[in-house]
């Protein structure tokens, strides 16, 4: 098969002078020189597309794809990771992943939060700040977890993001509102352990790979797994993979979430305990980082005895087996 690949290149945001924050979610050359080797070993013509402005040009020029393997994160806005999703779906060309629907949903934490509050799964009580004057109407117990609404890669997420009063509130609010420029996520602080489900497949076809504990060494950042533990992992972080009564209460929470919110193909679910040693639904990431060296599926894969390139054959069997079953209902 002829399969395109967009991605946002992080090299070239940076040329292009923004900054090494701005462009944490973005790929590495590494990741597309990757998942392009493994797509030829398995016999399939990769070819290289680009961010979505590529992917508009390309389409105007006449050219087309039997399937893209879509990992572009996009720029702006709450829909930037529905983007090319939506401009693949108006010209009816397969891709790998959720849909615009599912990304634009789960990009932002709260809409994601209020849609799992519905399928009763547990996750901490929380509210959104858009304002300063909002900040004074919080009305949750103390401690609280604050974070951007609509970013990823642990992105505004800090040692101050554990908030233990309602100064420290207003103060970090204040900062995440100016930096971000969009709302804060506020909820209770989950004061347990902290995992990350990693998930292949569709529907009721999705399984669990592995349950994996993130863990943070003396040295790191304390209580939260923060944009300065994730960049620096191999020295602030330790992951684990987990089995036993505590992985399989994780599995069912997330695969519940997963199937829920509509995800397809792989992704991740993130948990924490709460008080009560139950698990908590923090967020999904229905478009995962797959750096094969740095990105949380592929170690927690790798931990899993699944090594890189089965990764991506399973996401590519799952993608073509939804496709193939999609393609059958519509001419049934």
């Amino acid at each position: 098969m002829k399969i395109g690949i967009t991605y946002d290149l992080r090299d070239q945001y940076l040329a292009e002078g923004y900054g090494e924050e701005e462009t944490a979610e973005f790929d590495k050359a590494e990741t597309i020189e990757t998942i392009e080797s493994v797509l030829r070993h398995f016999k399939h013509t990769p070819e290289r597309i680009g961010n979505v402005k590529s992917l508009i040009k390309k389409l105007a020029a006449g050219e087309r794809w039997d399937l893209v393997f879509n990992i572009a994160e996009g720029m702006y806005g709450f829909g930037r990771e529905a983007q090319i999703p939506a401009v693949l779906d108006a010209y009816r060309i397969a891709y790998t992943f959720s849909d615009p629907l599912v990304l634009a949903l789960t990009l932002h934490k709260a809409m994601t939060k209020r849609v799992i509050r519905d399928l009763q799964v547990p996750t901490p009580e929380f509210c959104v700040v858009e304002n300063e004057a909002q900040i004074e109407e919080v009305n949750l117990p103390l401690p609280l977890f604050v974070k951007p609404v609509a970013e990823g890669t642990s992105k505004g997420i800090a040692e101050t993001s554990k908030i233990t009063s309602y100064q420290e509130l207003k103060s970090v609010c204040l900062h995440l509102l100016r930096t971000f420029r969009q709302p804060v996520l506020v909820e209770g602080y989950l004061p347990g352990r902290e995992f990350t489900v990693g998930i292949i497949g569709s529907g009721n076809e999705a399984a669990v790979i592995g349950v994996m504990e993130v863990l943070l060494k003396e040295n790191a950042e304390t209580g939260v797994y923060s944009y300065h533990n994730k960049e620096n992992y191999q020295r602030l972080v330790e992951y684990r993979l987990v089995n036993g009564e505590i992985a399989q209460s994780c599995a069912a929470v997330a695969l519940k979430a997963w199937r829920g919110l509509g995800c397809r193909d792989a992704g991740r679910v993130d948990l924490k305990l709460d008080g009560a040693g139950v698990p908590n639904f923090i967020e999904v990431n229905p478009l995962a980082g797959l750096n094969p060296k740095h990105s949380d599926l592929p170690i927690l894969a790798g931990l899993a005895g699944l090594d890189y390139g089965d990764l991506i054959k399973k996401i590519l069997d799952s993608t073509l087996k939804r496709v193939d079953n999609n393609r059958r209902r519509r001419k049934a």
